[in-house]
């Protein structure tokens, strides 16, 4: 189903019609919250991990732009997609057991742009990656 097929809907309908996509499924990324103004969701460490027990940086990243440009093609609309175009992390701490979860705000909301920040934590709230991700919105 494309965006065009369905009838405007928005929240968490909207990202279960839509899907994460495959890598965003194997990496147990689950949506909590969704809407233009914010986003959550949560990923296990354990299977997303490096060699050494840590989470993996690029699995931060992966949860990041899942909400980022989740986010940003609710913004778009129909008709339009938004596609990633810059994506930058800074680790600050490593979580090695449990989950994360990640809240994702808008920094710009434009017509043809947007900027979104992700904050991932741990279980214990203290804040592991800083995510941030710009998109271009264009006409399918």
């Amino acid at each position: 189903m494309t965006d065009q097929d369905a009838a405007p809907i928005a929240g968490l309908e909207w990202v279960s019609r839509r899907g994460l996509g495959a890598l965003a499924d194997k990496m147990g990324i689950e949506f909590t919250e969704f809407t233009v103004d914010r986003c959550v969701a949560t990923m296990p460490v354990e299977g997303n991990t490096q060699p050494v027990g840590l989470l993996h940086g690029g699995a931060y990243v992966v949860l990041g732009e899942s909400l980022g440009s989740m986010a940003a093609n609710l913004h778009a609309g129909p008709g339009r997609l938004a596609v990633g175009t810059d994506i930058n992390a800074t680790h600050t701490r490593s979580a090695t057991r449990g989950q994360v979860t990640a809240v994702c705000t808008p920094i710009h909301l434009g017509r043809s742009m947007t900027v979104h920040e992700i904050v991932v934590s741990d279980d214990a709230g203290r804040r592991c990656s800083t995510v941030r991700i710009t998109n271009l919105i264009r006409e399918r």
